[in-house]
């Protein structure tokens, strides 16, 4: 039985029950199953607690914070930098209706080319055709900001391509495009079909543009995907990395986060087995951020009891 398929088990009618929805992403991403794991940690515990934990595949990090802001999902998973960038558009921190629960995994920025191209860093791609991402991906947000500290805009540069991420690997491969671009938890089922499919390389990022996107944006850092993660790949790669958050509103209640938060890092063996992707899962980091938006009372309960309350060292924009 599959994970999602745990996760929203129907549970006898009793007093006090809770329904809580979690918008996660496509199903060929990471995001899907981490909600996955998320609820079914959740429901595995809810005799105690009464909250049934169900999942919903959504267009990803700006359609979750969309949702979650609506009240048309309790919970959702996201780029940090997307949680970040909508923290700081709506004026204070204070304003915000968004709260962070935990960190979860490092995404990559990932660079992938076929084996015949002659790409062999980010700037080889001028006049190739490139897939941006759909609008409002992450994959976009990067690109843009990775032109923008070079002052140059994607128009004239390359042609691009906006495909939606379960189109990419297909489309590299047949020679749609030429460079595709995720930004994603590894392993992943896109790239693992580009390398196996069409023996697509990674592509290194390096450069003064990226150091300065480092420096000016605190949810960004430097990151490696480890070599041997798919074939033909057989060294490490250097790139931009941020963390997936699970974050939620003002209006979850400080008792629903606190045992949100309580069933998942209680049963935190459980879930790094759950995907390659949470095996490297640490309750210290997940709980120390940093976070794009202030942490919920409820998460800050938990962390508090549990002694892993993030220290000042780690509160580069938490805000708390």
């Amino acid at each position: 039985m599959t994970i999602m398929m745990l996760a929203l088990i129907a549970v006898p009618a009793q007093a006090g029950k809770q329904l809580i929805s979690l918008g996660t992403g496509g199903v060929t991403g990471v995001y899907y199953p981490a909600g996955g794991a998320i609820c079914r940690l959740v429901n595995l515990t809810r005799k105690s607690h009464g909250i049934r934990c169900a999942v919903e595949s959504t267009g990803g990090s700006y359609s979750n914070i969309q949702r979650v802001e609506a009240g048309e999902l309790d919970l959702g998973i996201a780029e940090a930098g997307f949680l970040y960038r909508r923290v700081q558009a709506g004026g204070s921190r204070q304003d915000s209706r968004l709260r962070s629960l935990f960190s979860l995994y490092t995404e990559y920025f990932t660079i992938l080319a076929r084996a015949d191209s002659s790409i062999q860093n980010f700037e080889d791609i001028e006049g190739k055709k490139v897939s941006i991402g759909a609008p409002g991906s992450a994959q976009r947000l990067m690109f843009d900001l990775l032109l923008a500290v070079n002052d140059k805009r994607a128009e004239g540069l390359v042609t691009p391509v906006e495909l939606e991420a379960a189109r990419q690997a297909k489309a590299l491969c047949s020679g749609q495009i030429d460079v595709m671009l995720y930004t994603v938890g590894h392993p992943s089922g896109a790239a693992r079909e580009a390398t196996r499919d069409c023996s697509s390389h990674l592509i290194s990022l390096r450069g003064a543009a990226a150091q300065k996107l480092v420096q000016d944006n605190p949810w960004l850092y430097w990151a490696e995907i480890p070599g041997g993660t798919y074939p033909g790949n057989p060294h490490s790669t250097r790139t931009l990395g941020l963390r997936a958050t699970l974050f939620a509103s003002d209006q979850l209640s400080e008792q629903q986060a606190y045992t949100l938060v309580k069933a998942v890092f209680q049963q935190i063996e459980q879930l790094r087995q759950m995907h390659p992707a949470f095996s490297g899962l640490q309750p210290s980091t997940m709980a120390q951020g940093p976070f794009p938006a202030p942490l919920h009372p409820g998460a800050k309960r938990y962390f508090t009891e549990a002694g892993l309350l993030p220290g000042p060292e780690n509160q580069i924009y938490s805000g708390e």
